[in-house]
């Protein structure tokens, strides 16, 4: 187990912990590590085999809640371009045909909006423990974010997944 695992595990079960890695190496039985880290988040299990019209709800609750959360967010003047920027992005974000082609912008995305939240410390090895010391559940999704691929070469169904898991955390926070 590495040190990032160990400390995870003070805050999630092992399976979910070892679900992750899981999830980026399968490419096509990704479903049931993914639905470990969804409900580890809330969801419930089958949470990958959502019906479309599921999918389409959270993409809606994810983009009202994160607009709201960078809407929200107070930031120094020299960041309200930045703030700006990410709205138009998550607008862009949104009306993005494919899963497989939006997700670096998603990963970009979620980034920029965290580090809108808490800064320059975003960037630090700390960060991820930071994280989970002042918010466990938003800690474990940074856990997540963060061990995603910057780029894939995922298929279609496991970026739509992927994105998802991302997804429904941020559309309940």
């Amino acid at each position: 187990m590495t040190n990032q695992e160990e400390f995870i595990s003070e805050f999630l079960d092992e399976d979910t912990v070892k679900a992750l890695p899981k999830f980026i190496a399968e490419p096509e039985n990704f479903y049931e590590a993914a639905d470990a880290i969804a409900v580890a988040f809330g969801a419930e299990k089958g949470f990958s085999k959502m019906p479309e019209d599921g999918v389409d709800k959270l993409v809606i609750s994810f983009k009202n809640n994160l607009t709201l959360l960078i809407q929200k967010t107070w930031v120094e003047k020299s960041d309200i371009a930045l703030k700006d920027e990410l709205l138009y992005r998550l607008e862009k974000f949104i009306t993005e045909d494919g899963w497989k082609d939006s997700y670096e912008l998603f990963r970009n995305i979620i980034n920029q909006a965290v580090f809108l939240m808490f800064g320059q410390s975003t960037d630090s090895p700390d960060f991820a423990e930071y994280s989970m010391r002042i918010d466990p559940e938003f800690g474990i999704f940074w856990w997540y974010i963060s061990n995603l691929p910057p780029k894939t070469e995922w298929s279609e169904e496991k970026s739509r997944v992927a994105m998802m898991v991302g997804m429904y955390f941020l559309a309940n926070y």
